[in-house]
């Protein structure tokens, strides 16, 4: 049942602290997902990123001013920061680090998440959207192929032992 009265918009600093500790709840969660304290503490660091060049941070909020999920958006590659061939791909946006509240699933907010970044993927020219994901995030991939985003191989790599898996959304 999607949730009409999220709206989705670039998050505000006085937000950062939420959403750092909504990604911390929402990744640590995941049933089998390494806990990496590095890792933790750049989630609670999360409105960090938005210093860097092509880099949003945005926020899905409820009519009652709840944050529902996050997301953060890359208009160029070379800002995406992950391991593998993805940072050098051309013509290209990404996103990462996609969280949505354990009290708002359901809802479309995700959908409403990444709608909001295809959307800025083609307002920004680029012909492809790069995501990654992995095992442990088999629920969203669902979700991603369902809205045309296919498995890309060429963009696997490992962290440390994680093997994280590339898919890709050609917006022509």
């Amino acid at each position: 049942m999607q949730n009409t009265s999220s709206f989705v918009r670039n998050a505000r600093s006085q937000e950062f602290p939420a959403i750092g500790q909504l990604m911390v709840r929402v990744y640590s969660q995941l049933e089998g997902f390494p806990q990496q304290p590095e890792y933790f503490a750049m989630l609670e660091n999360i409105g960090e990123v938005t210093a860097r060049p092509h880099t949003e941070l945005m926020v899905a909020v409820s009519a009652e001013g709840n944050i529902d999920g996050a997301v953060v958006y890359f208009s160029d590659m070379r800002s995406y920061g992950s391991g593998g061939s993805a940072t050098a791909e051309k013509n290209a946006s990404g996103f990462r680090l996609l969280a949505v509240a354990p009290e708002a699933r359901g809802k479309g907010i995700g959908r409403r998440l990444t709608d909001a970044c295809i959307s800025k993927a083609r307002e920004d020219k680029n012909e492809q959207l790069i995501i990654h994901s992995t095992e442990f995030m088999k629920v969203a991939w669902e979700m991603y192929e369902r809205m045309g985003f296919r498995r890309s191989e060429d963009l696997d790599f490992m962290q440390g032992e994680l093997p994280v898996f590339g898919f890709r959304l050609l917006l022509q």
